[in-house]
Parts: C-alpha cells; structure tokens; sequence
C-alpha cells in the first residue's frame, strides 16, 4: 500500500496543497464542538465519555484528510467513524434492548455481515456514489426506531430525527462532485456540519435514554 498516495475526491480541492480544501478543513471544528459540548453533558457516562472521545477523533481525521489527502489520512479519517457506528450501535443494544454485555457485543458484530449486504444494494442507486458506503448506517438506524417504537417511543423518536439528519447530510456528500460545476466550493462541508450536529444529537438521545433507564431501575 502506498501511504503517501494522494487523494483527490472532493471538489474544493484544486491542487495537493495543505490549504486546497480551507472550508472543508475548517467545517470539521463541527465534530470538536459537538464532542465537547456533549462531553459537559455526559454526567460521567462512561459509553457517552467514549463516544465523545471518537467523535472529537472524527474531527481531527476528517482535518488530516482535508489537508494531506494521502492514504493513510483517509484511513485516519474512517476508523474513527466505524468505531464511533460500532460504539453506538453497542449502547443502543444496552438501553434499547435491555441486553447484558455479551449478547449485546454480538448483535453489534452482526454490522459487518449488515454492511457486506447492504453497501453493493446501495452502490446501484444512481447518484448516491462513494456515499453508498455510510447509507446502510441511516437505514440501520432507522430499523432500530421501527423496532424500538413500542417499548421506547422517546428513543425511537430521537433516533429517526437523527437519521433524517444524516440522510441530508448524504444528500449533500453525493452532491459535491455532481454540483461541482455550478458551485465550485462544493457541499461536502455541509456533511461536515450536519454530521457534526447528528453525532451530537445522537450522543444525546443516547444520554436520556440511559437516563430513562437509571430511573426505572431505581
């Protein structure tokens, strides 16, 4: 593997210059924020510390990537998420289902097979592009609101307004090359600041339900 191979993806960017993508650069102070803005609000929650932890990690990858574009920046830029994906699909196993540590570690394995399936169903939509790759996520999400409706409505509700909010922020990843033409800065920092308020939002909706659950077993 090339490390050093540089990557162009984004059309912001013109040239391999550290600054070529500035506005892309700088969107991913979004994550930095929601991460400590929701660190204050985490009341010592051990999974929400975590989760702010990676999403603060989210930021600075995604920065690295912005600026270097080199392979190993990319990778830097993705483990983060997959982790974060992992991480929150495991809390929600715990308050949503009620599940002890062991089954609920085994249903968060079932994302690989998830994403093995979904990922080519969604790179045959026309449009959607290297996006396809982060749409099985919203779906997933949105399955875990329909199947934790009846017995956690609150819950259900906060995790489909966030995966309303990371389907528009897909909408505008895909959009960035195909728009490039009419608008040269490109929308790919608007998935920046939309995920930035959806990881942040999704660490919340976490919180309460933690919160909720405190309460009933007290």
């Amino acid at each position: 593997m090339d490390w050093t191979r540089q990557i162009d993806s984004y059309c912001e960017r013109l040239d391999a210059s550290y600054w070529a993508e500035p506005v892309n650069a700088v969107t991913n102070l979004a994550f930095i924020i929601a991460a400590l803005v929701m660190w204050r609000r985490s009341g010592g929650d051990r999974l929400a510390q975590l989760l702010c932890i990676v999403l603060f990690a989210i930021g600075v990858g995604s920065y690295l990537f912005h600026t270097h574009a080199q392979t190993w920046a990319a990778i830097a830029d993705v483990t983060p998420i997959l982790l974060y994906i992992l991480i929150y699909i495991y809390a929600m196993n715990r308050v949503g289902w009620g599940l002890r540590v062991l089954p609920a570690l085994g249903l968060t394995a079932l994302f690989f097979p998830y994403a093995w399936l979904t990922v080519p169903l969604f790179q045959m939509v026309p449009g959607i592009g290297s996006s396809a790759g982060y749409a099985p996520v919203a779906l997933l999400i949105l399955i875990y609101a329909v199947l934790l409706r009846p017995r956690a409505p609150g819950l259900a509700r906060g995790l489909a307004i966030g995966a309303g909010i990371l389907i528009a922020s897909i909408t505008f990843r895909s959009l960035d090359l195909p728009l490039c033409g009419q608008i040269p800065l490109g929308t790919h920092f608007m998935w920046h600041l939309l995920n930035g308020l959806m990881l942040g939002w999704m660490i919340e909706v976490y919180l309460r339900a933690a919160l909720g659950k405190a309460r009933v077993g007290g």
